[in-house]
Parts: structure tokens; C-alpha cells; sequence
């Protein structure tokens, strides 16, 4: 048993895996218990117990209102970024954090119902949560990325807490998912509500597809997706940039696999990571945002 099993099950479990479990118990089948614990389902004096000096703390981060294009909801990197969290809660001896769903995407705007937060905003809002929580001993952080834009905030948030002997690591799509695109992608290019993020939402959320509505929207291009063809940017009048057409399943049961995999290596590479010096005078977690 591991140091964040000894928490009830109950407390444990989200909804998602406490129906799991019920159905393996109530079919006689067994169900291992998950190896992370969510933070939302403690109290603090639980809390106060895992939040140590040694502890990996993960913060998915996916956006909850942002375009994808006719077929998918606006909420589809949020769900992305809670499936991603129940996979690492089972297989990861983390404590989880709260999904945040907002966050740095000014590339949609013009698609209604899509919002972004400011640069320094969103950068702001991770160095603040990973700064309360260092209060009480984690000094390694691991924010559980689903997007491309959000690096743009994550770096400095990075560098300002480096500063302070807290170390933030994230997911960089690019990198973590660049070669099992290359082999499963048919599609002419896309990065955004394509072949690729469709697949993967056909295997891991498929009522959430609507693949009558599925388009291919592809005008290469710069800059932010646009409506109007004479603007500067990526015409899209989908809001798809990609060929979304292409989607399957098996494609995205690869994709998706790769993606867990790459986001459970890159959080042992982070608990083996050797802290910093703090240049605080305060322990390194002052009480100001920079």
C-alpha cells in the first residue's frame, strides 16, 4: 500500500471510479484502488498529512468554454483534461488538484462562447495555486496540459517559481504526442478540432461526437482562426482546422495511450528531479503574485 492509499476509498474515488468499483464489486470482479488521491474530496487536516516536501501535486488544465468546431461541445479540452486526471489518479502517487478551465486562448474569440484569460493572468493563477499549496510542504508541481496556447503562460510561470526552489513541470502536446500523429495522421494538415482531437474523442468520450457535423476546414496560414477571409489569420468558418472527417477510434485509442503515457513518464521524471535553491527569504513562497 502507498503512502496515499491509506486515505478511505471513498475519499479516493471520483464519481467516474466509485461507479467503476461498485460495478466490479457488484459483478465479483476486483478492482484495484487508485494510487493518487484528488485533493476536492479531502478535508485539510487530511490534507495536512499528504501535502508534504515529497509529494507530486498535478493540476489538470483544460478549457471548459472554448470552440471546436460543429462537432465537438465547447468543454471538449475540459474533458480531455478529466480523463487525463482519472488515469493519472489511478496509476500515479499524486495528489490532484482541482481541473482549471480557464486559461490563455486568444485564438478563438471569434467563435461565440470561446473566452481567454490575459498572459499574465493565466500565468498569474498557476504560479498563485502552486504558491499556496508549497505553503504546506509540496514543492514539485505537474500541470497536466491539453493545450498548445497554454505554454505561452506556463513558461514564465515555470521560471518564477524556479526562482523560489518550486519546480513546475507541464505537458507539451508538441513533444509528448508529435510521433504517433505522424503515423496514425491521414489528413492534409490541422491542429485544432482535426482528425486527431476527434479520434481522440471518439475513444475516450464518443457521445460527445457528432460526426454528421464533422468538416474539413483546412486553409494553411498564420495567426489566430478567423471567420471572415480577408482578416489576417486561419479562415475557419468551422472553427476546425484540420480535417475532422478522418476520425476514428483506433486512431484515437492510440493517440490517447501515448498521450497517459507520456504524462505518467513525465511525472516520475519530476519526482526525481533535484529541487533548487530558494531565493526567497521566506522559504521561497512569498505572499505577493509577481
Amino acid at each position: 500500500m502507498t503512502r496515499l492509499q491509506r486515505i478511505p476509498l471513498v475519499v479516493l474515488c471520483g464519481p467516474l471510479l466509485v461507479c467503476s468499483v461498485l460495478a466490479a464489486a457488484q459483478s465479483g470482479g476486483r478492482s484495484a484502488a487508485p494510487k493518487g488521491v484528488l485533493l476536492e474530496q479531502l478535508t485539510w487536516q487530511q490534507a495536512e498529512k499528504l501535502l508534504t516536501r515529497g509529494t507530486v501535486v498535478v493540476i489538470p488544465l483544460g478549457a471548459q468554454a472554448k470552440a471546436h468546431g460543429p462537432h465537438l461541445p465547447l468543454a471538449n479540452d475540459w474533458n480531455i483534461a478529466e480523463y487525463l486526471k482519472q488515469r493519472v489518479h489511478q496509476s500515479a502517487d499524486v495528489v490532484i488538484a482541482p481541473t482549471i478551465n480557464y486559461s490563455f486562448y486568444p485564438a478563438f474569440l471569434e467563435y461565440p462562447g470561446s473566452t481567454t484569460l490575459r498572459m499574465e493572468t493565466a500565468r498569474d493563477m498557476i504560479v498563485d495555486i502552486c504558491r499556496s499549496l508549497a505553503r504546506h510542504g509540496p514543492r514539485r508541481f505537474y500541470v497536466l496540459n491539453t493545450g498548445i496556447s497554454t505554454v505561452r503562460p506556463l513558461r514564465p510561470a515555470a521560471e518564477l517559481l524556479a526562482a523560489e526552489g518550486i519546480l513546475l513541470h507541464y505537458t507539451d502536446l508538441l513533444s509528448a504526442l508529435g510521433e504517433v500523429e505522424k503515423e496514425v495522421s491521414k489528413q492534409e494538415g490541422g491542429t485544432h478540432a482535426d482528425e486527431i482531437e476527434t479520434s481522440m474523442m471518439l475513444y475516450i468520450a464518443p457521445k460527445t461526437v457528432d460526426m454528421s457535423k464533422a468538416v474539413k476546414d483546412y486553409h494553411p496560414g498564420k495567426g489566430p482562426l478567423t471567420r471572415t477571409p480577408t482578416d489576417g489569420g486561419i479562415y475557419s468558418p468551422s472553427g476546425v482546422f484540420g480535417d475532422a472527417t478522418l476520425a476514428t477510434r483506433a486512431k484515437g485509442k492510440r493517440v490517447m495511450e501515448a498521450y497517459v503515457s507520456a504524462v505518467l513518464a513525465d511525472i516520475e521524471t519530476l519526482r526525481r528531479a533535484p529541487l533548487g535553491m530558494s531565493t526567497a527569504s521566506d522559504g521561497g513562497v512569498p505572499g505577493g503574485t509577481p
